[in-house]
């Protein structure tokens, strides 16, 4: 007998997308995916070294908790640059990736029946996490601002309950970059209704002329005491499968997120510390923007191969490495022909009939959307949008 909160969430939905995908590549058809959330490229050479140089030093044993002391200094030091604000290593915890860090602060700040407010569409792990802790998402619709929140709707969705606000910015799916004037608005909103902001920053290394992206705390620092800032290396240096992320906030909170993750996973790998570490005390400047450029060279492709969509709006894809799309217009031309879709049906026709996997906006709370990665190998990008452009074109 399970226990009930098993009953309370799923399997990511992106996982599963990526599933099907190579489901379908293994039975011998010719699948192009694009549902993976990465980038395809090699190690970052200092990453490398960093690695290789604590094996030879048979750095094999536990760390701190929360990490290597120097590599939280070093990250408060990155911190302190980006948000203009000082931080110290003990407002810093290193984590196995982004999704624990977002799991240490829902465990750590959320209470049963809590209210968390999530922009939707959103990434399926901020509203099952906060599940996991007791909490209770509550979804603010952006489909109708460009993909970002407006602020009288956030004000009109705070109640008593309400703990915490989700800002994801550049954001997982949609790709929209929070404006300056909206980040102080959301500040001001948590300053005056006393709630805390979970900043999810994980695309922030990818913001596309001529946006820009900005920390929340750089933006407004009165708020900096009641934010968490949620950051990894995953995309900003290619690093997925080495799960490497980090925390930064209050002290107090940090201290409790020690704790948890003392019950939970313990320290990081030992290894992926000292690369990180040697990374951000030599810096690789050449193969950040070897990576920027490859990512926007991506970009430019898709979208100029993308404007050749007839129903669907060529998305504006300001930051991050994904194209999402809205099938509105597509839906209400089936409509009109007597077919009711939704984005699932979408993307297993493009997966069945043009050999494309994407994933479905359902995953993230969007029955009118569909999730493309331009983070693979460009021949294979190319390919796999005209084969998607066509077969979403003869819909019409």
């Amino acid at each position: 007998m399970l226990a009930q909160r098993a009953a309370l969430f799923k399997s990511s939905g992106t996982a599963a997308a990526r599933i099907a995908a190579k489901a379908a590549a293994a039975s011998g058809r010719d699948i192009i995916d694009l549902t993976a959330g990465e980038i395809w490229s090699e190690l970052a050479p200092s990453v490398r070294v960093g690695a290789i140089a604590a094996i030879n030093r048979n750095l094999n044993r536990y760390t701190d908790t929360v990490g290597l002391l120097k590599l939280r200094q070093a990250l408060a030091g990155k911190v302190s640059a980006e948000t203009a604000q000082p931080w110290s290593a003990d407002e810093i915890a290193v984590t196995s990736g982004a999704k624990q860090a977002l799991f240490n602060a829902a465990m750590a700040l959320l209470s049963p029946g809590d209210e968390v407010l999530i922009p939707a569409p959103y990434w399926t792990t901020f509203p099952a996490q906060a599940v996991i802790a007791g909490g209770t998402p509550v979804f603010i619709e952006t489909r109708n601002s460009n993909y970002v929140p407006r602020l009288v709707d956030l004000a009109a969705a705070v109640t008593s309950k309400t703990k915490a606000i989700v800002v994801n910015t550049p954001n997982n799916p949609t790709g929209a970059i929070y404006d300056r004037g909206t980040l102080a608005g959301i500040a001001q909103l948590a300053i005056d209704r006393d709630l805390w902001i979970i900043f999810d920053e994980c695309y922030g290394a990818f913001a596309h002329d001529p946006h820009t992206h900005h920390s929340i705390v750089s933006v407004a620092p009165g708020v900096r005491d009641r934010t968490l800032i949620v950051n990894s290396f995953s995309k900003s240096l290619a690093l997925t499968g080495w799960r490497i992320g980090y925390l930064a906030g209050p002290a107090p909170v940090i201290s409790a997120v020690k704790a948890l993750q003392s019950h939970t996973t313990s320290n990081p790998n030992v290894i992926a510390q000292h690369a990180l570490l040697h990374f951000l005390e030599r810096g690789d400047p050449a193969f950040q923007l070897q990576l920027r450029r490859q990512v926007a060279k991506a970009r430019s492709l898709g979208l100029s191969i993308l404007s050749a969509l007839t129903l669907v709006p060529r998305p504006a894809a300001q930051g991050g490495f994904y194209f999402y799309l809205d099938l509105t217009e597509l839906q209400r031309c089936a409509n009109r022909n007597g077919r009711d879709i939704n984005a699932d049906d979408v993307v297993n026709a493009l997966l069945m009939e043009a050999g494309v996997a994407t994933v479905s906006g359902t995953t993230f709370g969007d029955p009118a959307g569909i999730r493309l990665s331009y983070g693979i190998d460009l021949e294979l990008l190319d390919q796999g949008l005209r084969r998607l452009t066509v077969a979403l074109n003869a819909w019409n």
